[in-house]
């Protein structure tokens, strides 16, 4: 395991100190550096926690393909018919992409991801499989867990829910949902197949919620009261979870308040395209909020980059996020917040936590997420994985 030790680095922004690394996690912050101990100088650069991508869809990415020209309809369900057809045509491959995408992630600072990978009849195991080899592959750059997800849709194609549990089997690290209402048609059925998985795996879930307006609030609703039945507090949540950002505050806040009770997580990407999650108003009330990219460059858009300092910077415009503060709670949810979503017991800058870290510069936390800089030395357990926004690692 990785030794090494890393002076005049500024944790947070905070005072020029020490960090000591032994066995790949931080030892000491501010003591002495021992005598021969290999030393990186931090020439005054700020220290943040590897940046989490807490919503992914690594088996699926173009990343590294040639251009797709996107003409797809606008429905929701049109583009998940266009992708498992395009899938096949288009020859991707889910070992190659999601290792395309963990080196271009951790390229910019991510030690940590969840991804959602599909499971339908069309596709089978071959999703799950790829992007297994891939954290096997990679597993001393990125820390990754597996959501099996249908994506296509559960009760409405028969088949699938008997490939969940193949999924589960496999050694998926949570179960995956999708719009109980819209898609299924079926809340009941839906939540009682997924949770009944979840319960047999003794897994989590994370569930896709864009349903809008009452529809997904009483989608929300059926979810935090299952949660609370099954006592799966701390064990669910709830991605996009478009309908909290309904123009009725009175409504809202009840749901943020259920949630806060039954200690259930919201991903909120900040998109533009939607109405989203109060982030502000969901922290003040002790949900746990985390962030991702969701798809990039895929058959669904075109967009992203999978850099999730840049994502804290889009939080921050979408919920109006201003004061340093405000912009530093943004970081945190792309850091301790993913973090806390996956359940990860030891994560920080402190002693005893691994050594995932970013070194960048940067006056302060506010200042380097609104500049960006592409000047990021990346380390992972103490050893470094990427330095100048490239991995230092190969993939295909």
């Amino acid at each position: 395991m990785t030794n090494l030790a890393i002076s005049n680095i500024r944790p947070m922004g905070g005072v020029s100190t020490s960090i000591l690394i032994e066995n790949g996690r931080i030892s000491t912050i501010g003591g002495a550096i021992p005598p021969g101990c290999p030393t990186l100088d931090g020439g005054g650069r700020l220290a943040i926690p590897g940046l989490v991508e807490a919503h992914a869809h690594l088996d699926k990415t173009l990343w590294g393909m040639q251009w797709y020209r996107n003409e797809v309809g606008p429905r929701l369900i049109d583009k998940i018919d266009n992708e498992r057809a395009a899938k096949c045509r288009l020859g991707i491959d889910p070992a190659r992409q999601s290792a395309r995408q963990v080196a271009l992630s951790a390229g910019h600072g991510t030690t940590h991801i969840r991804t959602h990978v599909d499971v339908d009849t069309d596709g089978g195991m071959a999703g799950i499989e790829g992007v297994m080899a891939t954290r096997a592959a990679l597993a001393d750059a990125v820390d990754m867990q597996i959501v099996a997800f249908p994506q296509s849709g559960l009760l409405v194609r028969p088949g699938t829910l008997e490939l969940m549990d193949q999924a589960m089997r496999l050694g998926a690290d949570v179960v995956g949902g999708l719009d109980p209402c819209a898609i299924d048609r079926d809340p009941k059925g839906h939540l009682d197949a997924i949770f009944a998985l979840a319960q047999r795996y003794g897994r989590g879930i994370d569930i896709h919620l864009h349903e809008t307006g009452e529809m997904g609030a009483f989608s929300m609703e059926l979810i935090i009261e299952r949660a609370l039945a099954l006592g799966m507090r701390r064990n669910v949540v709830i991605s996009h979870a478009f309908c909290l950002g309904m123009p009725d505050p009175a409504a809202v806040a009840r749901l943020v308040d259920a949630l806060a009770e039954a200690e259930i997580a919201v991903m909120t990407t900040g998109t533009p395209s939607r109405p989203v999650p109060p982030l502000l108003a969901l922290r003040e009330a002790g949900v746990v909020v985390g962030s991702g990219s969701d798809g990039i460059r895929d058959t669904w858009g075109p967009y992203g980059n999978a850099d999730m300092l840049e994502r804290a910077m889009l939080l921050g415009m979408r919920n109006n996020l201003r004061r340093d503060d405000q912009v530093e709670q943004a970081l945190d949810v792309c850091t301790h917040g993913g973090a806390s979503m996956m359940g990860l017991a030891d994560y920080g800058l402190r002693p005893g936590c691994p050594a995932d870290m970013v070194l960048l510069p940067g006056s302060c936390v506010t200042a380097a997420v609104v500049s960006r800089p592409r000047d990021r030395i990346v380390l992972k357990r103490g050893k470094i994985i990427a330095e100048a926004g490239t991995a230092v690692f190969t993939t295909l």
